[in-house]
């Protein structure tokens, strides 16, 4: 269990209604397809040691007693199987018939999971044959043995404490208070369902946001086996339809009407991780629900499950695109705020013709239109000097202009001159004060031609950056309100793009495409033939690095080893395991290197899960020392 990492599967086997030798035969042979593909916990459905569609059948005592003695069998067969199994099957329990769950390991039988919530609506009429389980567990006498017998029993697992499994069957689940909430309260990681659920028109996606908003509920990992094919369809069918999510997320799904075998690997670090920040989650101290062990191997997977190159940017366009539009309206909406409550009679943006200053002009420009100001009042300052390129201060130029924004040009090389002079600074020393005092020397400019109109300045860093600490301290580090604060550089270029394509103005469109073809760069050292001579990702990282390594310690507080296995799997093609690796060790140093900056960070708005505000998400002490996530690296 590397890092947290287990593999579940849910199974849907072909089965024959009432043929309880075949469907054992099938069962079998799923369980060791399973441990084949190194799973640790398989799932079937309801009642497939008979057929869930068995009806009066159930009252039939060759039937019953032909699925107890085939659940022993199959017991039998998982002896030197290292896995644990949740089988659905008929149980009589004092002249009374139960839907279980059965939990089989390491050959025997260490529980039964009783189904809470009968339906007996519509086409479901289970009442007419079984009763509802206990209101609390207890013990029955199973083959001259103690066995577990009740609903939400928690299956811890030897050596793996954050591995503690609980069943609910089918109709549990859909009920409006699931058996599966006490049990996570209680320290249940993984909820296992056991489900008969036929399909109708548009079911399959009610089921799919079911199980997943009952994984991001509980924050939990959830497995749910459906029945398939096999069952009987004289009056519905069944579509096999299995889903493995994880907090809210689908990681696999099988095809329906296709009996089948899915697996993919739950992070219970990430679940375990998630519980301890949110301190709505109250786990119970002194649980009353009954706990039973079980053992599985340690056990290390290659990962089938994928990861997105850029955790902060949706894959789907669709979805992007709505997205980007909340953004920019959360940023614009916060902006319009703080202008109206300082009244403000100016906003002041210091532009470059770089990524970050386009989008912080482009969501004042929002902030003013739902204001229904005069764009004339957007004073946008462009401050030419050494590291200044021709194709970003024509951009700059003409942004300004075609948003309707008033262009203030402010060249700034003979006071940076001046102020080399001052400190005793030759300004053929491209070094880090060279660099800064032109950063510095913007801010002053911004600030006092706020003052001289009455304005405010609209801070352009974004959140990477400040992750970095790639800002001059009190240079393009300061602002009065900080529009693109927790917006990751990734992010960015993405909400430049959706405003470009939405651009009705053809030459604002085009300035817009350049903008986002233009390599990232501060321009603070002299350009070379006209280009660009210092680019931000040669000397810091790439950002979709960064962003990477960024999303996964802020989110999910995985430790260092475990980034550098997402994103080697990830990155695979793009960058070699040294590359990866230097760039995370980079991330690591500075971030904690560079807390400072980000503990005295202006107001700005937060626009998704991961932010850096010292006063909201991140409050981290600024001589924190990182040495136990450098050791680690330094491990790898």
């Amino acid at each position: 269990m590397k890092h947290g990492f287990i593999r579940v599967a849910a199974a849907t086997p072909d089965i024959r209604v009432a043929d309880v030798e075949f469907n054992t035969e099938k069962i079998c042979e799923a369980i060791g397809k399973a441990c084949e593909m190194k799973a640790k916990i398989i799932v079937f459905p309801e009642l497939c040691m008979t057929g869930y569609t068995c009806g009066d059948l159930f009252t039939q005592d060759v039937l019953l007693k032909a699925s107890q003695e085939a659940l022993i069998r199959i017991a039998e067969y998982s002896a030197d199987k290292d896995i644990l199994a949740f089988v659905g099957a008929p149980l009589t329990v004092r002249g009374k018939l139960y839907n279980v769950a059965a939990a089989l390991n390491r050959g025997k039988i260490i529980g039964f999971t009783t189904k809470t919530f009968l339906p007996n609506y519509a086409e479901f009429y289970e009442m007419r044959q079984f009763v509802p389980g206990p209101e609390k567990a207890g013990y029955i006498l199973f083959q001259g043995e103690q066995v577990p017998f009740g609903p939400q029993i928690l299956f811890e697992a030897v050596g793996m404490e954050e591995l503690v499994v609980s069943a609910e069957i089918c109709e549990d689940v859909w009920s409006p208070v699931p058996p599966s909430i006490q049990a996570a309260v209680e320290g249940a990681t993984v909820i296992v369902n056991c489900s008969a659920s036929d399909e109708t028109v548009g079911k399959d996606a009610y089921r799919r946001s079911l199980i997943a908003g009952q994984s991001a509920r509980l924050i939990a990992g959830y497995v749910y086996a459906n029945a398939g094919e096999g069952e009987s369809t004289t009056d519905v069918v069944f579509g096999g339809h299995n889903i493995i999510a994880e907090n809210g997320a689908v990681l696999k799904e099988s095809a329906r009407y296709s009996n089948e075998i899915i697996c993919s690997e739950l992070d219970l670090h990430r679940i375990a991780g998630e519980r301890r920040k949110n301190t709505t989650f109250q786990a119970a101290a002194n649980g009353s629900l009954m706990r039973v062990p079980f053992t599985v191997s340690k056990e290390d997977v290659q990962l089938t499950r994928t990861f997105p190159k850029m955790p902060f940017v949706p894959s789907d366009e669709s979805v992007r695109a709505g997205r980007c539009e909340e953004i920019l309206t959360i940023q614009a909406v916060g902006l319009k705020k703080r202008l109206a409550h300082t009244g403000a009679k100016t906003a002041i943006v210091g532009i470059s013709g770089g990524l970050d200053s386009t989008l912080a002009l482009l969501v004042t420009v929002r902030a003013f239109d739902m204001l229904g100001r005069d764009k004339k009042d957007i004073i946008a300052v462009t401050m030419p000097c050494f590291g200044t390129t021709n194709r970003t201060y024509q951009n700059a130029c003409e942004m300004a202009k075609k948003t309707g924004a008033s262009l203030k040009e402010v060249p700034i090389a003979d006071a940076v001159s001046v102020h080399f002079r001052d400190i005793g600074q030759d300004p053929d020393n491209h070094d880090v004060t060279y660099e800064n005092a032109q950063a510095r020397e913007r801010t002053q400019v911004l600030m006092d031609i706020a003052n001289q109109t009455g304005g405010m300045v609209i801070g352009t860093g974004d959140m990477s950056e400040l992750a970095l600490g790639w800002a001059t301290y009190n240079g393009d580090h300061m602002s009065m309100y900080g529009v693109n604060a927790s917006v990751p550089k990734t992010l960015v270029r993405y909400l430049v793009k959706y405003a470009a394509d939405a651009e009705k103005d053809k030459e604002l469109k085009r300035v817009l495409y350049d903008v986002l073809d233009t390599p990232v760069s501060p321009e603070l050292l002299p350009p070379k033939d006209g280009d660009i001579a210092q680019k931000t990702e040669d000397l810091v990282g790439p950002y979709e690095l960064h962003d990477f390594y960024l999303y996964y310690m802020l989110r999910f507080g995985y430790e260092p080893g475990k980034i550098f296995r997402l994103a080697e799997s990830t990155f695979a093609g793009d960058y070699d395991r040294e590359t990866i690796l230097r760039w995370l060790k980079t991330f690591c140093r500075r971030f904690f290197s560079q807390q400072f900056k980000r503990s005295c960070l202006p107001d700005g708005p937060k626009v998704g899960t991961v932010a850096l505000s010292p006063r909201g998400d991140w409050r981290m002490p600024s001589d924190a020392c990182a040495a136990v996530w450098m050791k680690e690296l330094e491990e790898i």
